[in-house]
């Protein structure tokens, strides 16, 4: 009886499976990669636009005591520098923010420093999710941002001399001035013409 002979398919079979499976385990992983990546970069874009509102909401404070207190020069570089008493901290309007897009702070502080800033920690809603890596269908991505507030004006204080019909030029960035008219104040620069608010580099 001649010797059995078993073909090179069937000793390939075993390799073939390893393969497959091989690569059915990287197709997972990315996908997982790709689950966090997705994931973070939403806790990205919350911690941004959180930051952001939190900036404007005091931008727009004060913006308005600039307007209340425009007959008052002597308190106008207090207003461009943020030391305004009472200001309400617009931490409320980055939670609001940050849950239109699927997340929540964890850590908002009153603005600080000269120029003002926020910084915003957020966390998303919403886990990783289910994946081959354990452990990240409880995981949720976190993120920070920091948004600026600056003034866009300078201004050069009156004389002594200078009558109560006189305001200073506001000198804005872009080349606009500011010409302004104590006894015609009808046309005013508004918050984004007098404090720029930009995420912190």
């Amino acid at each position: 009886m001649p010797p059995r002979r078993y073909s090179d398919a069937g000793q390939a079979f075993p390799i073939y499976i390893t393969v497959v499976a091989g690569l059915l385990f990287l197709a997972f992983a990315y996908v997982a990669v790709g689950q966090a990546a997705v994931n973070r970069s939403g806790a990205q874009t919350a911690a941004d636009a959180a930051a952001l509102a939190a900036a404007q909401e005091t931008r727009d404070q004060l913006a308005g005591q600039w307007v209340e207190d425009v007959l008052d020069p002597t308190k106008w570089q207090d207003i461009f520098d943020g030391n305004v008493p009472g200001l309400v901290d617009g931490c409320g309007r980055a939670g609001q923010l940050a849950g239109q897009n699927e997340a929540h702070v964890t850590d908002c502080a009153p603005p600080t420093g000269v120029p003002l800033q926020y910084t915003v920690t957020v966390e998303t809603d919403k886990p990783v999710g289910d994946s081959i890596v354990p452990g990240t269908e409880d995981q949720h991505s976190t993120a920070h941002a920091t948004a600026v507030i600056e003034p866009r004006c300078t201004f050069t204080p009156l004389g002594a001399d200078a009558g109560d019909d006189v305001l200073p030029k506001l000198t804005c960035k872009d080349g606009i001035d500011w010409n302004l008219d104590p006894l015609h104040l009808t046309d005013l620069p508004g918050p984004e013409d007098l404090f720029d608010v930009h995420l912190a580099d």
